[in-house]
C-alpha cells in the first residue's frame, strides 16, 4: 500500500443493488460501513441470501476497529448476524432506531451477548482508532438514517448512501443541508454516494405526496383496505397510520416482520399511533370492513409474505373478497415483476380492486434523482468520487453527471465489489482487486457448501432433470448380469417413453458387454468400476442427447457381484 494513503474496498454493493459493505484502511487500521446481504436472482435456485465476502476483513479481523451502520434496511443490516462471528465480533454502532431493528436478527441467532453495541447520535463525534466518524441525519424511507463524515489521516471521506433531500418527510426531520455544506467547506477527499436513481431526472418526490394519494383512495374505498410496503419503511407505515386516524379506520400490522417492525418502532419512539388505533390480525372480526386497513409484507411477490398468501386464500385471518381495495405501495426490485403480477392477477380473481403502478402515486423512491446528486456534489465538492448502490449503468450515468460539472473523468472512480482503490491528496486510483465473490446462504449454511458448481448442478437438474443407471456386473470378467435399470425423474416419464428407455438400455447392454474384457487388462477393482461408470455416463448421455437434444444428469451405481 502507498505510504500515507487511505485504502477504500467495496467488499458489496458496487455495480449491484445490495449487500452494501465497505472497509476504509489506513496503515494497520480498517474501519467497516454497513453490512447488508442482496437477494438472489431467479436462477440462484434454493438460494436464500447473498453476502458480501468477508475473505478480506477476516484477514485484518484483529484491526477492525468497528462498524458502522447508516440505517436499518436489509441490505445494509441483513448480513450481521452471519458475518460477525466469522470476525470475531468488532463493535457495533447504529442510531437508536437501527440497532433496535438489528437486536432481533443478533437474538435469533443467539449473538446478542457476544458483541458491544454503541448507540450514536446525528450531530455526535465518534472515535475508532485513527479514525473520527460523525453521522449526519439524512431522510430516507426509514427514520434514524444517518450519513457518516470520517475524518482519516488521509483526508475526508464523506459516505453517503439511501438518501434524498426530502425538504417536508414525514418524521419532520430533513436531511441536514447545512452539514453537508461545513463537510464541504472541509476540503472532502473523497465521496461516496448512492447513485441508484441517477437515470431519474429532476427530483425524487416527497414521501407526504403518498399521503393525498392514501386520502384519494381512503375516501371511496366501501370495505377493507390493505396496503403492501416493505417492512422496513417504517415512514410509509405512518402514512397509513395517520390516514386511518383521519377516516376512523383501525390498523392491522400482518405479516412476521412488519408487526415485529412496527412493535420496535413504536417502543423506541420512531412510529407514533394513538392508543387503541393498532389491532392484532385476531381482532378484525370485531369490526366491520369500512373501519379496518392491512398493512402487510408482499409487495415484492414473495411467496410467504402476508399479501401473497392472501392472493392464495391461505391466510388464516383474511380472506380476500369483493369490496377489498389493495395497495401495492411499492416499485417491483428488478426481476420480481413476474412474482408481482401474479399476486395482482390473484387478487383481481378473488374480487378485489388493485391500485399499483406508477400510474398512481403510492410510492416514492428513497434515493435521490439526478438534480439532488448534483447538488450533493456542490455542497461538498469533494477531490474525488466514487457511486455506488447502482448497476454499472447508474454509476457509468452518474459519471456523465459529475463530468457535466466539471469533474475530470480520472476524479469519478466506478469500481465494481472487490476493486481495491488509494486515495491521498491528489491521488485516486483503482490499484488493484481484491476477493469480491459471492457468499451465498442456504437454510442456515454459509459459503462453502453451496458453490457456483453446486448451482449449476441445481439449473441443470431444473432444465433437463436426472437419469439413474443402475447394473449389476459380475466381480471376475466385469459382464453385465443384472440390469441396467434406469430410474428417472424430470426427464421423461418412464412409463411413457418405455420406447426411449428400452433402446437406451440395449445401447448400454451392448457397450458393456463389449468392454467385459477391460476387466483382465485392469490392475485392480476401482479403475475398472471407474471406467464403467465412465461407459454409462458417456454412452447414455451421448444417446439421449441424440434422440431428445436433451442433457439430463446422469447418476450411474454400479455393483460388483
Amino acid at each position: 500500500m502507498g505510504k500515507n494513503r487511505l485504502r477504500v474496498i467495496p467488499l458489496g454493493g458496487a455495480g449491484e443493488v445490495g449487500r452494501n459493505c465497505w472497509a476504509l484502511e489506513y496503515g494497520d487500521d480498517v474501519l467497516v460501513l454497513d453490512m447488508g446481504v442482496m437477494f438472489p436472482e431467479n436462477e440462484m435456485l434454493g438460494v436464500d441470501l447473498i453476502l458480501p465476502d468477508p475473505t478480506y476483513l477476516q484477514e485484518r479481523k484483529a484491526k477492525i476497529h468497528g462498524i458502522f451502520i447508516s440505517h436499518g434496511h436489509e441490505d445494509h443490516i441483513g448480513a450481521l448476524p452471519y458475518l460477525l462471528p466469522l470476525l470475531d465480533f468488532p463493535d457495533l454502532y447504529g442510531t437508536k432506531l437501527t440497532l433496535g431493528l438489528i437486536q432481533p436478527k443478533l437474538k435469533e441467532h443467539r449473538l446478542l451477548d457476544k458483541l458491544e453495541r454503541k448507540q450514536i447520535e446525528p450531530g455526535g463525534k465518534y472515535v475508532a482508532g485513527p479514525f473520527t466518524i460523525e453521522p449526519f441525519h439524512i431522510a430516507h424511507s426509514i427514520p434514524d438514517a444517518v450519513a457518516f463524515g470520517i475524518t482519516t489521516p488521509a483526508g475526508l471521506v464523506v459516505y453517503l448512501t439511501d438518501w434524498k433531500f426530502d425538504h417536508t418527510p414525514v418524521d419532520n426531520w430533513p436531511t441536514d443541508v447545512s452539514k453537508m455544506a461545513e463537510l464541504g467547506r472541509r476540503n472532502p477527499l473523497l465521496l461516496l454516494t448512492d447513485c441508484v436513481r441517477a437515470e431519474s431526472k429532476g427530483v425524487t418526490p416527497s414521501e407526504r405526496v403518498i399521503g393525498t394519494a392514501f386520502d384519494n383512495i381512503f375516501a371511496v374505498a366501501q370495505g377493507r383496505i390493505i396496503v403492501a410496503s416493505f417492512a422496513s419503511n417504517i415512514s410509509r407505515v405512518q402514512m397509513v397510520i395517520d390516514t386511518a386516524e383521519a377516516y376512523g379506520r383501525k390498523v392491522v400490522p400482518a405479516g412476521r416482520s412488519m408487526e415485529n417492525n412496527v412493535r420496535i418502532a413504536q417502543e423506541l419512539g420512531y412510529l407514533r399511533a394513538p392508543e387503541g388505533l393498532l389491532i392484532r390480525p385476531t381482532q378484525m372480526a370485531e369490526y366491520n370492513d369500512d373501519e379496518i386497513v392491512v398493512v402487510c409484507t408482499g409487495s415484492q411477490g414473495e411467496p410467504m409474505a402476508a399479501l401473497a398468501r392472501m392472493a392464495n386464500r391461505d391466510y388464516q385471518h383474511l380472506k380476500i373478497k369483493e369490496g377489498d381495495t389493495v395497495v401495492v405501495s411499492a416499485t417491483p426490485i428488478p426481476g420480481n415483476e413476474t412474482s408481482v403480477h401474479k399476486v395482482i392477477d390473484n387478487l383481481y380473481r378473488l374480487g378485489a380492486e388493485v391500485v399499483y403502478g406508477s400510474d398512481s402515486p403510492i410510492h416514492v423512491s428513497g434515493h435521490a434523482a439526478q438534480e439532488e446528486l448534483k447538488m450533493a456534489l456542490a455542497l461538498l465538492r469533494p477531490q474525488y468520487v466514487v457511486p455506488f448502490h447502482g448497476d454499472y449503468r447508474h454509476m457509468a450515468i452518474y459519471k456523465k453527471l459529475a463530468t457535466s460539472m466539471g469533474y475530470t473523468a480520472e476524479r469519478v472512480l466506478l469500481p465494481e465489489t472487490g476493486a481495491i482503490m488509494e486515495f491521498s491528496q491528489d491521488f485516486g486510483e483503482i490499484v488493484g482487486k481484491g476477493p469480491g465473490g459471492l457468499i451465498y446462504v442456504d437454510g442456515t449454511q454459509i459459503g462453502g457448501d453451496v458453490t457456483n458448481a453446486v448451482l449449476r448442478d441445481r439449473q441443470m437438474l431444473a432444465k433437463d432433470g436426472i437419469l439413474m443407471v443402475v447394473v449389476s456386473v459380475d466381480a471376475a470378467t466385469g459382464k453385465v448380469i443384472a440390469g441396467p435399470d434406469v430410474v428417472s425423474r424430470g426427464f421423461t416419464h418412464v412409463r411413457q417413453s418405455t420406447d426411449l428407455i428400452e433402446t437406451t438400455k440395449q445401447r448400454l447392454r451392448d457397450s458393456l458387454n463389449g468392454i467385459s474384457e477391460a476387466r483382465s487388462h485392469g490392475n485392480g477393482g476401482t479403475t475398472d468400476l471407474n471406467y464403467i461408470q465412465r461407459k454409462i455416463k458417456d454412452t447414455v448421455g451421448e444417446y439421449l442427447y441424440q434422440q431428445t437434444r436433451r442433457r439430463p444428469m446422469i447418476l450411474p451405481v454400479v455393483m460388483e457381484v
